[in-house]
């Protein structure tokens, strides 16, 4: 593949966690995150993008939101579980990605607030249709997820170098 070819990066956030007596990075999803991850995944699957990677938190509640939209997948790209993704901000988030393979045109990343959030917004650097407005409007709740395109090797990924595509996030 060329690296001047389009690439795309689905920037999903957890589904809702619970908040049983156990450390952060334990916390399971809860019954509304179960049901709103498996919703993503449908939607995910929507898109059509022919996933190549799955840079995946390692808190228990990404893995559990990743494996239930997966499910959804046609194709499952590999996945990697990433401790640096969890608790990450934009920057850290930024230096994951630009090691990413350049065999690699499409992947998501499957993280946490505030940081895959901020990550979005610093990253589009314009938007499609409406989709700029919707996300700005909804925020980046549980569940949520942003489609942004690059053209490059993944090293040059910087903030502005991405349109955002498309956005959703699970109702209210």
């Amino acid at each position: 593949m060329s690296v001047a070819e389009s690439r795309r990066i689905v920037l999903f956030r957890h589904a809702k966690a619970d908040w049983p007596q156990v450390t952060d990075h334990e916390r399971p999803l809860a019954d509304r995150g179960r049901k709103d991850a498996a919703e993503a995944g449908r939607r995910l699957a929507d898109t059509g993008i022919p996933f190549d990677l799955a840079l995946c938190s390692t808190a228990t509640r990404t893995r559990e939101t990743w494996k239930l939209a997966v499910h959804e997948f046609a194709h499952r790209p590999k996945t990697v579980y990433e401790e640096r993704v969890y608790e990450a901000s934009p920057g850290e988030l930024i230096a994951v990605l630009n090691e990413t393979p350049d065999d690699a045109q499409n992947i998501v990343l499957i993280g946490h607030n505030p940081g895959v959030q901020g990550l979005a917004e610093i990253l589009a650097g314009s938007a499609e249709e409406d989709a700029g407005e919707r996300m700005s409007r909804r925020g980046f709740p549980a569940a949520a997820f942003a489609v942004l395109s690059f053209t490059g090797p993944w090293k040059t990924l910087e903030p502005g170098a991405t349109t955002l595509l498309d956005y959703w996030a699970p109702s209210e």
